[in-house]
């Protein structure tokens, strides 16, 4: 096709290359290890690693029919206008309206866990109304980047937290969503208190966003 990285054939397998390339070396380990001496015992090994997915594919199913029902519905994105129209209105001050801007993007992130998408929703009324009042659309995109990235461990919408639950539930039976968000939510409560007291102190501080 002329390209190696885009929606080449090299890109559209490279999952089974990945998948070949262990298969092989784990196959190679085994043998060298005296823990395989025949085709079987890879087969079994490749049942018992396959064997602790059921309830992880259950989880799977719930939650994408949860977020397809969710997206149908077009809640997180009328949540998300509804709440910065608000923002918009209220007249803060401009470093008053970023931390806002941080809280709302967090609340919202809750709902809508992609970032393009998100902010696509933000950016065109943040913004045209920061640059009005003095604030560059680096320090937008900072505080963005701020609000964005802490809650996507604690969502349950996000895309891959079924897969951290399942990792859990290998270690703790018992685990499930509410696990996980109770041990992560500590982090992400100080994650996102340090970088807003960062970012409040970068922003004051004059200090450039990006050369």
């Amino acid at each position: 096709t002329g390209e190696l990285i885009g929606n080449s054939p090299f890109m559209n397998g490279l999952i089974a290359l990945i998948m070949v390339l262990f298969l092989v070396t784990g196959t190679a380990y085994g043998y060298g290890a005296k823990t395989f001496s025949s085709l079987t015992n890879v087969i079994k090994a490749m049942e018992k690693a396959l064997s602790s997915l059921g309830g992880l594919v259950l989880l799977f199913l719930v939650l994408s029919q949860f977020i397809a029902y969710f997206n149908y519905t077009n809640m997180g994105t009328i949540l998300a206008l509804s709440m910065a129209g608000g923002l918009k209105a209220a007249n803060f001050p401009p470093l008053v309206l970023l931390i806002a801007f941080i809280i709302v993007v967090a609340l919202i992130d809750l709902l809508i866990t992609g970032a393009i998408a998100k902010w696509a929703l933000f950016a065109p009324i943040f913004v045209p109304l920061l640059m009005e009042l003095g604030v560059l659309p680096d320090a937008v995109l900072a505080a963005y980047r701020i609000a964005d990235s802490p809650i996507n461990s604690i969502t349950p919408l996000n895309a891959y937290f079924a897969l951290v639950v399942g990792f859990c539930q290998r270690y703790d039976k018992s685990a499930g969503v509410g696990t996980v968000v109770s041990l992560m939510l500590p982090y992400v409560v100080i994650t996102f208190i340090v970088w807003t007291l960062l970012f409040v102190a970068w922003q004051q501080a004059g200090l450039p966003w990006g050369i």
